[in-house]
C-alpha cells in the first residue's frame, strides 16, 4: 500500500515537473506566434487568478469581450492581460480600450493593434507561481534536484529487490544442495 501511494506520489510529482517545464519551453519559444505569460496582479479576477499562466496567440481580429494581452508601459516592459472594453476609431486606425475585470475603470492608455501580444487561449490557475519559482536558480534547482533523487531512490530500491531475489536464489540453491549431500549421506548409511 505504501510503495502504491509512493509510486503515485512519483508518478505526480514527474508530470507538475514535467508540465512546468513545457510551459517554461513554450514561455522561451514562440510555438505557432503562441506564447506563454505569468498574471501577476488580481485585475482579471474572477476570469483570470493571480498566479495562473495564461497562453496567448495572435489573432485576425480582436473584437469587444475579448481578452488580450498587450506590451506593457516603457517603466515596467512587463505585458498586460485585460478584457477589450471598446474599439474606437483614431485617425482610421483600431485603437482598443481595454479593462481588467476587477478594476473599475478602463486603462488610461488605448493600445495599438501592433502592441497585441495575442488574444487568450486559456490559462491555467496557480500554476505560474510554479513556473515563476522555476525561473529562478533556486526553483530550477529544485526542479532538477527533486527528480534526480526520486529516480535515484527508486532505482536504488529496483537493485535492492533484485540483489535480495539473487541472494535469496542462492540460498535456496545452496540449501538444496546440502539437503542433496544430506540425503546421500544417509542413503550412503
Amino acid at each position: 500500500m505504501i510503495k502504491k501511494i509512493f509510486k503515485t506520489i512519483y508518478y505526480l510529482i514527474l508530470a507538475v515537473i514535467a508540465v512546468i517545464v513545457l510551459i517554461l519551453v513554450l514561455s522561451v519559444f514562440s510555438v505557432g506566434g503562441m506564447k506563454t505569460l505569468i498574471v501577476l496582479s488580481g485585475s482579471m479576477e474572477p476570469e483570470i487568478k493571480t498566479g495562473s499562466v495564461v497562453l496567448v496567440k495572435p489573432a485576425a481580429e480582436y473584437k469587444v469581450g475579448d481578452i488580450i494581452t498587450f506590451k506593457g508601459n516603457e517603466k515596467t516592459k512587463t505585458p498586460t492581460t485585460h478584457r477589450i472594453n471598446e474599439i474606437k476609431d483614431v485617425g482610421g486606425q483600431k485603437a482598443y480600450e481595454t479593462k481588467g475585470d476587477a478594476n473599475n475603470a478602463p486603462d488610461q492608455k488605448t493600445i495599438s493593434e501592433k502592441e497585441i501580444i495575442g488574444k487568450l487561449v486559456f490559462g491555467v490557475p496557480l500554476v505560474g507561481y510554479a513556473v515563476a519559482a522555476a525561473q529562478k536558480p533556486v526553483g530550477f534547482l529544485v526542479i532538477v534536484i527533486i527528480p534526480v533523487v526520486i529516480i535515484i531512490y527508486d532505482e536504488a530500491q529496483n537493485i535492492k529487490k533484485e540483489i535480495m531475489k539473487k541472494i535469496d536464489y542462492k540460498n535456496r540453491i545452496k540449501k538444496r544442495e546440502e539437503e542433496k549431500q544430506e540425503t546421500g549421506e544417509n542413503n550412503n548409511n
